[in-house]
């Protein structure tokens, strides 16, 4: 490099790198701290001072160097003239300067590499839910620098006025081709407000794909400013589905919560509704709670937990109490008002650490009053008696990746002659605990559509069939099958043919009128073969039905739909009906999810955000 007064000077070099913006202006890149420093024509100037700034180890060095380099140097005469082509070592000289340039050139927008790294960080914004923000904050920043020098971070209006939008678009699209191939759907949908109080009423869609694969996606998350009464909750679900392209008539079935406004949405519509088994559940066991002696101990409960929230001198005390009496080392677990089995786990908890609380509580005179007595121990015993072993089954009827509303029919009869059932040793509140909550649940059950709604759902899983269906409906649930897989049937060549005859319709050329002959009419004669077709169908689809029933049970284990991707071509109508029923949700748990995500989205940093943004964002993070 050449200064103004035209004296070779590469002792500054050694700590900057070539960087060329354009023709009039040179730019050097500090192999320290990367900073980007001009240099007038050539300058160093500016490259020493930048030394001295902020290296000034490097910048005393620098003038050592300097100084000895300038006494050895001495004034060379030229005896040889100048060649007229370039010499191989200027060349190459040259060819170095350009990969040492190309080296701290920042990547261009268009190129291949900077479109990665933008997209690979807007997932990570999209996918874990982070603040736009995160772009703008230093760590983050350095982070990127130090993976990628070359590669120049967006800023935060970037992320939020197109990245985000253009990846929304991309998956939507992905979405709605997934969607297309979809014959039977379930959904499920509830309405929740964001902490800054804003409606939104979303949207979860489930089928088995040709794989055989259950797929479950957000569809929506939209913002409802209108009151929140039946028809205008049936409108917003009508207008969900119809902006996806998809069929009401396609719908199976729609799980909700008990919710009177959202239960006559379903009636309006007309659609199949399927009540949660968890919001079942909860509301028979806040049945329970009325019992004034359980009021009581639960709230004993919420009292000790309390005490120990609020101070960390009782955690202390709690955890050398729990050492000296052998005892894990759990913390007491608080309630969550909309979650039972919170207080049931609090319930648990209390018990398993009630001597550490004892001990901890009775040398404060303070909290002494709050250590439980023996007939409060007596009802949270019973309580968890009656009530412990259901929290594995509503955890289990919550899963959206597996079957699920196959399992609703078993487990009920569980209740009934196992989990529910009263014994011997049964204290007298923890059988009226087991009598209520399994006389509420019987009797939401027995309604007869929900019951042969269930009663199908089983039979077409390979592991239960006509297993817990009543003696006296299992052929009527047989005939039930037929109709609807001859109905199936039906369905699928109306729509090949309607596809067939829009294909054709603008291709159509009618053919020429000739002469009939004589012999013509008495070959068109009507005769009565649709009636022994439609029998013969109806004899197929009832031998199938029957090979099916007498095929041996699945293992209890096994995932259903892998045993209907090995079977489905020996039985190929019964899976159309498998594939009809195994989508629906036996519990509304993928909305609520749905206001999980909502929350750590909306957050006290994000409360400005738009409805639009929210509605993106909560799709991303699911969908992506």
């Amino acid at each position: 490099m050449v200064d103004k007064r035209g004296k070779t000077n590469s002792v500054v070099w050694k700590w900057f790198g070539y960087l060329r913006s354009d023709k009039l202006q040179v730019s050097a890149c500090c192999k320290m701290c990367r900073r980007v420093v001009p240099t007038s024509s050539g300058n160093t100037s500016n490259l020493f001072h930048h030394l001295k700034q902020f290296h000034p180890i490097e910048h005393s060095e620098s003038q050592k160097m300097r100084h000895h380099k300038s006494l050895s140097q001495q004034p060379v005469p030229q005896t040889t003239p100048p060649s007229s082509s370039p010499t191989p070592v200027v060349s190459k000289e040259k060819s170095m300067q350009q990969t040492q340039i190309a080296a701290f050139m920042p990547y261009d927008k268009q190129s291949k590499r900077h479109k990665d790294i933008t997209k690979a960080v807007t997932n990570f914004l999209a996918k874990d839910m982070m603040p736009f923000t995160t772009v703008e904050n230093l760590g983050f920043r350095k982070m990127i620098s130090i993976i990628d020098p070359r590669y120049e971070l967006p800023g935060q209006k970037y992320f939020s006025r197109a990245a985000i939008p253009a990846l929304y678009g991309e998956v939507r699209e992905r979405v709605e081709e997934q969607l297309k191939s979809v014959s039977y759907f379930a959904t499920t949908a509830d309405l929740w407000s964001s902490r800054t109080s804003e409606p939104y009423l979303s949207l979860t869609v489930h089928f088995i794909d040709q794989d055989w694969k259950l797929v479950s996606l957000c569809l929506q998350t939209v913002y409802f400013p209108e009151d929140h009464t039946g028809e205008s909750i049936a409108a917003g679900l009508a207008d969900a589905l119809a902006s996806w392209g998809l069929r009401e008539d396609r719908q199976v079935c729609i799980t909700t919560d008990s919710g009177t406004n959202i239960i006559k949405a379903a009636v309006l519509n007309r659609w199949t509704r399927l009540q949660c088994f968890g919001h079942r559940l909860n509301s028979a066991i806040e049945k329970v709670n009325q019992d004034k002696r359980v009021d009581r101990a639960i709230g004993v409960c919420k009292k000790v937990v309390a005490a120990f929230s609020y101070s960390w001198k009782k955690k202390r005390d709690l955890a050398a109490a729990q050492e000296e009496y052998h005892l894990p080392k759990h913390k007491l677990i608080s309630e969550t008002p909309t979650r039972w089995g919170s207080r049931q786990q609090m319930v648990k908890r209390v018990l398993e650490q009630k001597r550490a609380i004892t001990e901890v509580l009775s040398k404060d005179k303070k909290t002494r009053p709050l250590v439980p007595n023996w007939q409060d121990v007596d009802v949270l015993e019973s309580i968890d008696a009656a009530l412990s072993p259901l929290l594995e089954f509503t955890d289990a009827l919550s899963g959206e990746s597996y079957v699920s509303v196959s399992f609703l029919k078993p487990v009920m009869h569980l209740f009934n002659t196992s989990i529910l059932k009263e014994a011997e040793d049964d204290t007298e509140l923890t059988r009226t605990i087991k009598t209520t909550v399994m006389g509420y649940l019987n009797q939401k059950y027995d309604d007869p559509a929900m019951d042969n709604l269930l009663d199908m759902a089983c039979l077409v899983d390979p592991r239960f069939k006509l297993q817990y269906t009543q003696e006296e409906k299992r052929e009527y649930i047989k005939e039930r099958a037929v109709l609807e897989m001859l109905k199936g049937e039906r369905s699928v060549v109306v729509r090949e043919e309607e596809s067939r005859e829009e294909a054709m319709r603008d291709t159509f050329v009618p053919p020429k009128k000739t002469k009939r002959s004589l012999a013509s009419f008495f070959s068109n004669r009507p005769t009565t073969t649709t009636d022994t077709e439609n029998l013969s169908a109806q004899q197929a689809v009832e031998r199938e039905v029957g090979n099916y029933l007498l095929s041996p049970h699945a293992d209890n284990d096994s995932n259903p739909l892998d045993w209907w991707k090995v079977y489905q071509n020996n039985f190929p109508r019964v899976s159309q009906l498998a594939q009809h029923y195994l989508c629906i949700q036996a519990t509304s748990s993928p909305s609520e999810r749905v206001f999980s995500t909502g929350g750590k989205i909306v957050t006290c940093k994000r409360a400005s955000l738009k409805p639009d943004n929210v509605d993106q964002l909560v799709f991303l993070a699911k969908n992506l």
